[in-house]
C-alpha cells in the first residue's frame, strides 16, 4: 500500500461516526476519554507499561509548547541521543508529526507502521462495538508503536489541547513534565477561565515526577501548585533566561521572537533533569540545586543545542527574491501579540535593507471558535496595504494533497469566516462594512466593490499567493500549479504591487494556513 493510501485511510478517522460519537459522548464524561485510549492502546498491541521505556519528556501549554518540545529535542539529540518527538499540527505532511532523530519518518516507515496498527485496531474492531479511534487517538497509538520499534532512547510528546484528559496523559512515569505559557483557548474544552484551564494543564504531573512552568499569571499559579501539591509533584518555576552564563557571550536561540526566551528556559531545565536521570557523566554544567540555577555556567552543547533549533511555521522568515513571508502560526490573543511584535521588528530591518518602497500585505485565516476580530484588532497598528483573506485549503484543484485536507468544516463554512473575518478588518480600520464581497473569481456572481482595493478573499491559499506575489516570485508563479483565473478588475487592483521594490507579507492566525502556505512556497516540504 502507498503512503497516500495510508493518508486517505487515516482521514476516515476525522469522519468516522462511531469516533465522532466518542468525543461527544467524552466531552460530558471526560474521564471515559483515557479509559478509551488505554483499550485502543491494548487492542494495537501496546501496553501503558510499555511506554515507561520511552523514558519520556510530557509537555503542555497554551503558547510555546511546541517551540520547548523542538527546543528540548535538539539539546538532547546533541548529546548523542537518539530522540522521539510527537507533535501537532503538522504543517504539510501527517508525517511531521512523528519524528526521529529531529526529521519526519520518512513515507515508506510511516506506510509499513500505519498499517500495523491500522490493521490491529481494524482487525479487533467488531468485538468492540466497531468502534476505531479518532484522528489525533490513532496517531498517538501510532507514535508511540514508531518510538518502541525504532527504539529511541528518549521521546518528546507534546500535549494536544489540555493535559489531564488528552490522550497524550495515559503516560504512567514521564521522566520529567513542562508547563509553557498559559493563556485562553479550547475554552469548550478546557474552560473559560485561566485558572480552569492550569487545572486541566496541571494534570499531566505525576507522582513524585519533577515538573517545570514558565512564569505565569498568579491565578494560573496558585492552581498549578495546588495541583502539584495533591498529586505529590515537585514544581519549579524557570528563570529568566537573562539568568544563565555562558562561557560565549549573550545566548542565541534558533528561533526567533522575544516569546522564545521563556521557552529556551523551559527546554533547559526539562533537558537538564533529564539528563540528570540518565547521569550523564560530567553533568550538564548545571548547578545540581534545582532551586539555584541563575548563577550557572551553561555547558557548549546545551548553547548549541538552543542556537541549532528550528521549528517552522512560528517566526519563520522566506525571502523569495523581491517578496519576503513572515510566517506564525499564532492563533491566540497572546501569541499574536508575540507575533505582532516580532513582525514589526523583523519586517522594520528588512525595510531598513529594501532598495525603495515597500508593501505590507496581510493573509490572514482563523478556524474553531477563535476570537478573530480581537486578533485583527491587534494587528491593525501594522499598516498593511492589503488585507487578504482565504480558507486552509491550499489549492482549488481537486490535486490537493490528502496530507491537508479537513474534512471537520465543510468548504462553506470556511468560506464564510472568510468573509466575516473581512468584515471585522474593514470595521477595526473604518473602512466601512462591504456586505457584497464575493469571491474574486471569473464566473462568480458580480458583487465585488469596485471603489475599494485594501481587502481581498480569495477561495484558496495558492490564488491569494499568486495575486499578492503578482508574479515575482518564481516559486509561487510555477505555471505547474493551475488556479481559478481571477477577474481582470481585481488583477487590476494590484498596481500598487508591481511598482513598490519589495513586497512584504504577513502570513497568519493559523498553523493550517501557515502550513498550507508552505506547501508552495517551500516545495521541499511537501516531497
Amino acid at each position: 500500500m502507498e503512503y497516500q493510501d495510508a493518508i486517505c485511510t487515516l482521514n476516515t478517522l476525522q469522519t468516522n461516526a462511531s469516533a465522532l460519537e466518542q468525543v461527544r459522548r467524552e466531552r460530558s464524561h471526560p474521564q471515559l476519554q483515557l479509559q478509551a485510549m488505554r483499550s485502543f492502546l491494548e487492542r494495537s498491541g501496546l501496553t501503558v507499561e510499555e511506554l515507561d521505556h520511552l523514558n519520556i519528556i510530557h509537555v503542555t501549554g497554551t503558547k510555546g509548547k511546541g517551540s520547548t518540545c523542538a527546543f528540548t529535542e535538539q539539546i538532547l539529540r546533541s548529546y548523542g541521543f537518539r530522540t522521539g518527538f510527537y507533535s501537532s499540527p503538522h504543517l504539510v505532511q501527517v508525517r511531521e508529526r512523528i519524528r526521529i532523530n529531529g526529521q519526519p519518518i520518512g513515507k515508506e516507515l510511516f506506510t509499513k507502521y500505519f498499517w500495523q496498527v491500522y490493521g490491529r485496531l481494524d482487525e479487533t474492531k467488531d468485538a468492540h462495538g466497531g468502534t476505531m479511534p479518532a484522528y489525533f487517538r490513532f496517531l498517538t497509538i501510532l507514535a508511540f508503536h514508531v518510538f518502541l520499534q525504532e527504539k529511541v532512547d528518549l521521546a518528546v510528546i507534546e500535549v494536544g489541547i489540555g493535559g489531564a484528559y488528552d490522550c497524550t496523559n495515559i503516560i504512567r512515569k514521564p521522566w520529567v513534565c513542562g508547563i509553557s505559557s498559559l493563556g485562553i483557548d479550547h475554552t469548550q474544552i478546557l474552560g473559560d477561565t485561566i485558572e480552569k484551564i492550569a487545572w486541566q494543564k496541571g494534570g499531566i504531573f505525576k507522582p513524585g515526577v519533577p515538573a517545570f512552568t514558565v512564569k505565569q499569571p498568579e491565578d494560573a499559579m496558585v492552581v498549578l501548585r495546588d495541583r502539584a501539591k495533591e498529586i505529590k509533584c515537585p514544581l519549579w518555576v524557570c528563570p529568566e533566561l537573562e539568568g544563565y552564563q555562558t562561557d560565549c557571550g549573550p545566548l542565541r536561540l534558533g528561533l526567533a521572537g522575544q516569546h522564545q526566551r521563556s521557552n529556551a528556559s523551559l527546554a533547559l531545565q526539562l533537558s537538564h533533569t533529564w539528563l540528570q536521570r540518565r547521569c550523564l557523566p560530567g553533568g550538564t554544567g548545571i548547578s545540581e540545586n534545582l532551586n539555584c540555577v541563575l548563577s550557572v555556567c551553561l555547558s557548549g552543547r546545551l548553547v548549541s543545542g538552543l542556537a541549532d533549533t528550528e521549528w517552522p511555521g512560528r517566526n519563520q522568515t522566506l525571502k523569495h527574491g523581491a517578496v519576503t513571508y513572515f510566517l506564525d502560526g499564532a492563533h491566540t490573543m497572546r501569541s499574536m501579540q508575540a507575533c505582532v511584535h516580532w513582525f514589526t521588528e523583523t519586517a522594520a530591518q528588512h525595510e531598513r535593507n529594501a532598495s525603495g518602497p515597500v508593501a505590507r500585505v496581510l493573509l490572514f485565516n482563523a478556524t474553531g471558535e477563535r476570537d478573530s476580530a480581537v486578533m485583527l484588532k491587534l494587528l491593525v497598528p501594522c499598516h498593511f496595504d492589503f488585507a487578504v483573506f482565504c480558507p486552509n485549503i491550499t489549492e482549488a484543484i481537486a490535486s490537493c494533497n490528502a496530507d491537508q485536507q479537513n474534512f471537520n468544516v465543510s468548504v462553506e463554512n470556511m468560506l464564510t469566516r472568510c468573509l466575516d473575518n473581512e468584515r471585522s478588518w474593514r470595521l477595526h480600520n473604518r473602512l466601512g462594512d462591504n456586505q457584497g464581497t464575493q469571491l474574486l473569481i471569473e464566473d462568480s456572481l458580480p458583487l465585488v466593490p469596485e471603489k475599494k482595493a485594501d481587502t481581498l478573499v480569495f477561495p484558496c491559499i495558492l490564488s491569494a499567493l499568486r495575486w499578492i506575489s503578482q508574479g515575482r516570485d518564481s516559486v509561487v508563479a510555477d505555471p505547474a500549479k493551475t488556479v481559478l483565473p481571477v477577474k481582470p478588475n481585481i488583477m487590476d487592483k494590484a498596481a500598487p504591487l508591481c511598482d513598490v521594490a519589495e513586497i512584504h507579507v504577513l502570513i497568519t492566525g493559523s498553523l493550517h494556513l501557515v502550513g498550507g502556505a508552505l506547501k508552495h512556497l517551500d516545495p521541499a516540504s511537501s516531497k
